[in-house]
């Protein structure tokens, strides 16, 4: 109980959202481990939210608001606990990210994270982070939503064929991580491109940028070091970034002909193997 008696509900959306668990919970005369039962949870976990130790679900907030008459409350409020769990250097670019109406990206290493699976996603996290795994995957997952909307945003990702070659996570998450891909280039707004090595120099070899655009505002170009990320609308920093796109959409296969090269290193270099699931590694 002096956890319950010391949590600041202003103190972060997380310790907001444990504090409005509680409080719902008590007026709903239930105890954790009644209202666990109910939303198919344990107590325990019931208990480790209220107090800010546990990061909740997307899911276990909709079973929330369902068992607790809420009106989506908890649904509304676990999109902000997810996203402050993201790297505070990250999150004004997500939250750009969102917003936007054009997205496109040059990855020459890992899939972009809007396009990831969550087995790609927590091999990919899980090898520099030693915190919650989870609620960091749950976050990066969050930010896909985005592509889920009535109106998403037009998307265009190139990617270095390196991205398809390098194994992340084993052979049978990078065959689902590939499989995704495919589905996603079924989708009338969303393409991708595959830069092969064939192609020789290019002019994404200074590494992995992302340009948005917006109704109304400025463009951004979105560029990381190995210690955070910068986000600038100067007007010759766009200029230069839409430039090298543009040779870079040029060098790149068709969309048709990246999505043969995606089927065929999948099928080459990831075909299932029996007894093979990678699951001990996802």
């Amino acid at each position: 109980m002096a956890n319950i008696r010391n949590l600041d509900p202003g103190a972060s959306p997380l310790d907001y959202y444990g504090s409005e668990l509680r409080r719902l919970r008590v007026e709903a005369d239930l105890k954790q481990g009644e209202l666990g039962s109910i939303v198919f949870c344990t107590g325990s976990l019931i208990g480790q939210i209220e107090t800010a130790h546990k990061v909740p679900t997307r899911e276990l907030s909709e079973r929330l608001d369902a068992a607790l008459g809420t009106d989506g409350h908890f649904s509304r409020l676990v999109g902000l606990v997810l996203r402050s769990q993201l790297p505070s250097w990250f999150q004004a670019y997500a939250a750009m990210e969102a917003k936007a109406t054009y997205i496109s990206t040059y990855q020459a290493q890992l899939v972009y994270g809007l396009l990831q699976t969550e087995a790609y996603a927590k091999a990919v996290l899980g090898v520099r982070f030693d915190g919650d795994l989870d609620a960091q995957v749950a976050a990066r997952l969050e930010r896909q939503r985005v592509l889920e909307r009535d109106e998403p945003p037009l998307v265009w990702v190139v990617l270095s064929e390196a991205v398809l070659r390098q194994e992340i996570g084993g052979a049978a998450v990078m065959r689902g991580q590939l499989a995704r891909l495919l589905d996603l280039q079924e989708r009338p707004w969303l393409k991708i491109q595959i830069l092969p090595f064939e192609a020789g120099a290019h002019s994404g070899l200074m590494g992995t940028f992302n340009m948005l655009r917006f109704e109304g505002d400025p463009d951004l170009v979105y560029t990381e070091d190995f210690v955070q990320g910068h986000m600038t609308a100067n007007p010759q920093a766009i200029r230069e970034g839409s430039l090298r796109y543009d040779h870079l959409r040029a060098a790149a296969l068709s969309v048709e002909d990246s999505a043969e090269r995606i089927a065929r290193v999948m099928e080459e270099r990831y075909a299932h193997q029996p007894g093979s699931d990678g699951r001990g590694v996802a």
